[in-house]
């Protein structure tokens, strides 16, 4: 599996769903065996949390780690004079948020296809991976301000999405050892998320929609389901519509509602989410009533396809506001 295959934009993917699931029962099932012998096992130790990745380590050392614990990637060079300024702090600071992330060095020097397959125009360039989605964070030689805020949002994100709480950090552990990470306790819904995942595989859109509002029926506030739910009926909206018929309407009637509407469904699937935020809140700005009620309910349900912590969606937020008032 190469870097290509991962979605760059963050947006919708249902593998990100599954990933999630996996990475929760991979976690659990990590933990119960530490458990079995006796509370130490799976622990890595500090030197463990900055690790050197090549192309033909990358699926095992960053891809496969993604499901445990989000995983930041630095590229660099030994010619490169910020670099020798930004790899230190990020080293340090692998070690001093003990465990939250790991921390893949990539020389781009020996790894060109890597650095292509990421798109990375210049070095230093530092993106993460969680779950098996990449998301850049950052060029050049950031202030450690700025690189701490990043990561803060970066590990909050991966526990609220994803539940990926990090690697158990051992000082008395050896270097190499195990790796494995904690995670909490099995919910009480995780069989009716498990069953919504399921039915994706399956194609049953229908079902996996179905899933989602029984959790939701129960624990209205479950992170998981929710997202779930929107990127479900997303799918389900634009499952069989004419792309070019749907394009068509929206340019010819500006004032139709629904026209719009399946229009900016359609460009959020295709990864154009200013381009689908942007269409409906023109579309709020020439609409009163249920009609206007009816895009801004939309656009809710698609910032809840992109996700809250997106800055994007605060954009989009701010400009609804105009919008409304």
């Amino acid at each position: 599996m190469q870097p290509r295959n991962m979605s760059m934009s963050g947006v919708v993917d249902l593998a990100a769903v599954k990933a999630a699931q996996e990475a929760k029962a991979k976690a659990e099932q990590a933990r119960a065996e530490a458990a079995r012998q006796g509370g130490g096992a799976g622990a890595v130790s500090p030197a463990d949390l900055v690790i050197d990745v090549d192309e033909a380590g990358f699926e095992r050392d960053v891809l496969q780690r993604s499901a445990e614990v989000p995983v930041v990637i630095d590229f660099w060079a030994e010619w490169c004079q910020p670099c020798k300024q930004l790899s230190p702090v990020l080293e340090r600071l692998a070690v001093e948020y003990n465990g939250r992330f790991l921390l893949a060095k990539i020389d781009v020097d020996a790894n060109q296809m890597l650095m292509q397959q990421f798109g990375v125009q210049g070095i230093p360039a530092v993106f993460a991976v969680v779950a098996g989605q990449a998301l850049p964070l950052f060029q050049g030689a950031a202030g450690e301000a700025q690189i701490r805020e990043t990561l803060d949002q970066l590990v909050a994100v991966a526990e609220q999405r994803f539940g990926l709480t990090g690697l158990t950090v051992d000082p008395d552990a050896e270097p190499g050892g195990a790796q494995a990470s904690p995670a909490a306790p099995a919910g009480p819904y995780d069989a009716l998320l498990e069953a919504a995942v399921q039915a994706l595989d399956a194609g049953d859109l229908g079902g996996a929609v179905q899933a989602y509002k029984n959790v939701l029926s129960e624990d209205p506030a479950n992170s998981e389901a929710k997202l779930g739910l929107a990127q479900a009926e997303l799918l389900q909206r634009v499952q069989g519509v004419d792309p070019q018929q749907v394009r068509k309407d929206a340019a010819d009637k500006p004032a139709d509602v629904a026209a719009q509407i399946a229009a900016a469904d359609l460009d959020l699937v295709g990864g154009h989410v200013e381009d689908a935020f942007g269409r409906l809140i023109e579309t709020v700005q020439r609409t009163v009533g249920d009609d206007r009620d009816t895009v801004r309910l939309r656009l809710l349900e698609l910032f809840e396809v992109v996700g809250g912590e997106d800055p994007r969606v605060a954009a989009a937020r701010r400009a609804l506001a105009r919008a409304l008032f």
